[in-house]
């Protein structure tokens, strides 16, 4: 699964995918926004309308 297209990702798939980048691939959210071309804009609405906010902690999505 790929993220480049976040308007057509149905919002649990983005959650798992995200967190699971996060987890393997990007040690930050920026690096990940970075690695794969992301609006960060766009992201940033979809995770706040999902919900959820980054926690840079455990570097991994959350929900509010």
């Amino acid at each position: 699964m790929e993220i480049h297209n976040l308007a057509h990702l149905d919002s649990a798939i983005m959650y798992g995918i995200v967190n699971e980048k996060l987890r393997l691939e990007c040690s930050s959210l920026d690096e990940l926004v970075s690695q794969f071309d992301l609006d960060l804009q766009e992201f940033q609405a979809k995770i706040d309308a999902m919900g959820c906010y980054y926690d840079p902690l455990v570097n991994q999505l959350r929900q509010k």
